[in-house]
């Protein structure tokens, strides 16, 4: 069937970018990289080869990053599996489906070897019942798990790199790191990719393409005066309204729609 759509499509698949910095920024990470070696610099800059879908991620991480990679996924990871628990977006059926004994192996073992008295023989369906039974004993469920992960990590030595900043590196011990992935694997296919939230993502990124384009489309009467006085003096004025966009925080991002594209709100005394 022919004809024209009223909702503007984006490929959001396609829109995700890639861990990256800009072709502008190219002068700091050339000065941050300057202590290595052209070797280490080569190796430690090169590339995996892109999945299906998926961009290319960078092979090696500096000391400080590796650190706070893995206490972003284990803060985050752990904790958005907490709140869909308190929510009852997810039932302890769906854990037992997608979060298997097996998967969970390491934990286990150390929930045995750390709590012998407590755990016994039974030590999924105990962890399980903790986790889907009253508040307190979740928290304490989920504290003991963050223990775990935090007592998994480890630090390594990148034996073909010289120096400090990038030959030494914290990762995550293979069974601690498997149930990590089974859990946020478990949010994003039961929560995270159901239709009530692709909803809410949907509409914010339909948000995000529409102010960004408006701006741009007349900067000089669209944009705040200091930000248009930055997008003047640069020479890459498309950074500048996208530095701005990125910079909103959700309320603002809102209101500014609002102003562009609902007829009955905005006023000439609102603070841009």
């Amino acid at each position: 069937m022919g004809g024209t759509s009223v909702v503007r499509l984006i490929d959001r698949s396609a829109s995700k970018p890639p861990k990256c910095y800009l072709d502008c920024e190219a002068d700091v990470v050339e000065w941050i990289l300057k202590p290595l070696s052209k070797v280490e610099r080569d190796t430690f800059t090169s590339v995996g080869a892109p999945s299906a879908g998926k961009h290319g991620s960078a092979i090696h991480k500096s000391f400080d990053c590796s650190i706070m990679d893995l206490a972003d996924d284990i803060s985050f990871g752990i904790h958005d599996f907490e709140d869909m628990i308190a929510m009852k977006l997810i039932s302890e059926k769906d854990f037992r489906e997608q979060v298997t004994s097996g998967s969970c192996s390491a934990h286990l073992d150390y929930l045995k070897s750390t709590y012998p008295d407590e755990f016994q023989n039974d030590i999924y369906n105990k962890l399980v019942d903790m986790l889907f039974s009253d508040s307190k004993s979740r928290k304490h469920a989920i504290s003991r798990m963050v223990g775990f992960f935090v007592r998994s990590c480890k630090l390594i030595t990148i034996e073909e790199l010289i120096d400090p900043m990038v030959r030494f590196r914290v990762v995550m011990e293979d069974g601690a790191q498997t149930y990590l992935k089974a859990l946020k694997d478990f949010v994003r296919r039961l929560v995270i990719m159901s239709p009530s939230v692709q909803h809410l993502e949907f509409k914010g990124q339909q948000m995000v393409v529409a102010v960004f384009e408006a701006l741009q489309s007349e900067p000089k009467t669209l944009l705040p005066r200091d930000t248009f006085e930055k997008y003047e003096a640069s020479c890459d004025g498309e950074r500048v309204i996208c530095d701005h966009v990125s910079g909103m925080t959700d309320n603002f991002l809102l209101k500014t729609y609002e102003r562009l594209f609902s007829p009955r709100m905005g006023s000439v005394f609102d603070k841009l």
